[in-house]
């Protein structure tokens, strides 16, 4: 009877080692099912009314509203209490072209959407609206990231554990500006830069440092480069007390080898069998 407990004992470790290194890959998929966003742009004259509705209601949207040439024109932030968000956009400064609203919560496919207006004298009568397919599966979801990834832009983001700078690089096989996008775990935006790619490849550095980056959490850097879904693609980051953090970290890997280590030597001295003994 005791070698019996003492095996299920030894087995109750090995099992929460495993939980422990499985976790962080759970959360990521907290959001895969569900209806997902929509997101609809409405002009008349100087004013676009910009509206749509989400099934996560967790966190602010954020709204970028770029050029036809990659430059930023505005950013803001979208309340979603109630599922529900809305904004507007004053297209009356604006110089005549195409310009693209997108609007996204975190980094899920799912939650960015964008649309485009058209802009001739300080006006607009564009009408655009955009939604996701209800009920997609965490399936579908795995093969639109590898297919968006394998074409287009990439992105690499981390850092040294307990930096305080983040490495930014990637690839793309287009020549325009990429705009980078930080979003702090509450929604807020940290900060909004561009870079050029040089070549096919990209690289910059993001500072963790002041009171932006107060919040500990997943960080989400996202970069864009024109409207294409695969050309809009994220990473994220942890970040605590300012300081960067691996997914999993050299600490917590040294942690779980001593763990892994204690178990065999416990199990070698008393002499204990994960096969039960009768």
């Amino acid at each position: 009877m005791n070698s019996r407990r003492h095996t299920i004992t030894s087995l109750s470790i090995v099992l929460l080692a495993v939980t422990i290194m499985s976790v962080s890959a759970i959360g990521q998929n907290a959001y895969a099912g569900g209806s997902g966003m929509s997101l609809s742009a409405d002009c008349s004259g100087s004013t676009c009314a910009i509206s749509g509705d989400t099934d996560r209601s967790d966190q602010d949207a954020t709204m970028v509203v770029t050029a036809s040439n990659g430059n930023i024109v505005t950013v803001g932030q979208l309340g979603t209490s109630g599922g529900i968000f809305s904004g507007s956009l004053n297209v009356s400064g604006l110089d005549d072209g195409s310009y693209t609203i997108a609007v996204n919560q975190g980094s899920s496919s799912k939650y960015n959407l964008s649309v485009s207006v058209d802009v001739s004298g300080g006006s607009s009568d564009s009408s655009a609206s955009i939604s996701n397919v209800v009920g997609t599966s965490e399936e579908e979801e795995a093969g639109a990231a590898e297919e968006a990834s394998a074409s287009g832009l990439q992105l690499t983001a981390g850092g040294m554990e307990g930096s305080t700078t983040i490495d930014v690089s990637g690839t793309t096989d287009r020549s325009g500006d990429i705009t980078l996008t930080v979003t702090a775990p509450n929604g807020n935006i940290v900060t909004v830069s561009q870079i050029s790619p040089s070549g096919d490849s990209f690289a910059t550095t993001i500072e963790t440092g002041g009171p932006l980056w107060s919040q500990d959490g997943i960080y989400t850097i996202k970069a864009v480069q024109g409207a294409a879904s695969n050309y809009q693609v994220s990473a994220e980051v942890e970040v605590i007390d300012g300081h960067v953090i691996p997914e999993f970290g050299v600490i917590a890997a040294m942690i779980l080898a001593v763990a892994i280590v204690s178990i065999i030597v416990v199990t070698a001295k008393t002499k204990l069998s994960l096969v039960p003994r009768y």
